[in-house]
């Protein structure tokens, strides 16, 4: 007997409880507002009057609602401001965004967060149209010191991360150059960088382009000149290690065309270490008037083919085999296509790299910043054994 009374007492307060809870979440959007803000004094409060305004702006879109779906997001939304003690202007819709009057009511009655939203408006406002943000640690130290861009500001992740001593340099470096340093969260800065690495420093400052062509003659420094040619490179990843590789192994100049080819953005600048800082890209409307003008001068031009490719008019030689004993201009072309048919008939010899075992179908070329290092090695090291 005892046993029935304790569980006919435990679902009579079962129900009870349900009910109550009903009648709680019908009028959720006064109470929960009014109880969060200021408990013991919802009546007086203006900013309570204006969030139960908002909540009876959005009672017809309740009421589209179906009433058990609608009481399982009330009980969502009451159940995370109760734990996370958050003000209700925080809250945020099945869509994920805010409402704009919401918004403006929270920064309204909330001095500090209003403030905070100012700070970050003015850091991404700072980012002026005739300016891009340049990211990463090398290439922030050697835009700053190669004097090619025009610094404006250098923006450092606050905390830990800005007492390293590659950071220090950089900021050392900024305030040398009258560059003004600010420090910023680490969500501005990866908003600065579009999500990439940013190594806890970005430096807004002017954009570098292409170099126009300003002589005919190449750097004299005493051994064969070898240039680069670049055709429709499109991959800010790839341009950026052709870069770094062509610096490294000692290219005399690294030339492009203009159309079907990315950008000197940061990512390339990122992407080449800081490269691109220090080493000019020329670029050209027309590559072939520029080659047969270089033929003319006794420049002999050299492309580029795969393992598998088809059989041509133009004699096909390993990289291995070739010897540079004249001016040379390497032909890369771009990602997928290759070099284009104006740019091979210029080809007086066409190179290609040797497979180390045999291939399947479908993979007989490698990543045009792989192939052009192998290629540059090859002939740099052939240019120096015939000297």
């Amino acid at each position: 007997m005892g046993v029935f009374s304790i569980s006919l007492h435990h679902k009579l307060l079962l129900v009870g409880t349900r009910r109550l809870n009903r009648i709680i979440f019908q009028f959720a959007g006064h109470h929960v507002s009014a109880t969060l803000l200021r408990p013991e004094d919802s009546s007086s409060n203006p900013v309570v009057k204006r969030q139960r305004r908002v909540s009876n702006i959005s009672i017809v879109q309740r009421k589209r609602v179906a009433s058990d779906g609608w009481q399982k997001h009330e009980r969502s939304v009451q159940s995370k401001a109760w734990n996370n003690e958050i003000p209700v202007f925080q809250r945020k819709g099945e869509d994920g965004r805010v409402s704009s009057e919401l918004r403006r009511l929270s920064l309204d009655d909330f001095p500090a967060e209003k403030e905070k939203m100012a700070g970050q408006r003015s850091t991404v406002d700072s980012r002026a149209e005739n300016y891009e943000v340049v990211f990463g640690i090398a290439p922030c130290l050697l835009a700053l010191t190669q004097g090619r861009r025009q610094a404006r500001k250098l923006f450092v992740k606050d905390g830990e991360a800005s007492q390293r001593a590659s950071v220090i340099q950089v900021c050392e470096e900024a305030r040398g150059r009258g560059v003004q340093v600010q420090r910023v969260s680490k969500k501005d800065l990866d908003k600065m960088s579009w999500g990439r690495v940013h190594q806890g420093v970005c430096l807004q400052a002017s954009p570098l382009g292409y170099l126009t062509e300003d002589g005919d003659s190449a750097p004299n420094r005493g051994d064969t000149p070898l240039w680069l040619v670049l055709e429709r490179i499109q991959d800010p990843m790839n341009l950026g290690a052709i870069l770094r590789s062509a610096y490294f192994l000692g290219v005399d100049r690294v030339l492009s065309s203009l159309r079907h080819s990315c950008p000197l953005s940061p990512v390339v600048s990122k992407a080449s270490s800081g490269i691109m800082e220090v080493i000019g890209v020329y670029g050209y409307e027309n590559l072939e008037d520029m080659l047969r003008l270089k033929v003319a001068q006794g420049w002999q031009v050299v492309g580029t083919v795969g393992a598998g490719a088809e059989e041509t008019r133009t004699p096909v030689v390993q990289c291995s085999d070739f010897q540079m004993t004249q001016p040379t201009v390497l032909l890369m072309g771009g990602e997928g296509e290759g070099l284009s048919p104006q740019l091979l008939s210029l080809c007086r010899t066409l190179l290609t790299i040797p497979a180390g075992r045999e291939l399947f179908p479908g993979i007989e070329s490698l990543n045009v910043s792989v192939a052009t290092g192998i290629l540059l090695h090859s002939l740099l090291s052939s240019r120096r054994s015939t000297r």
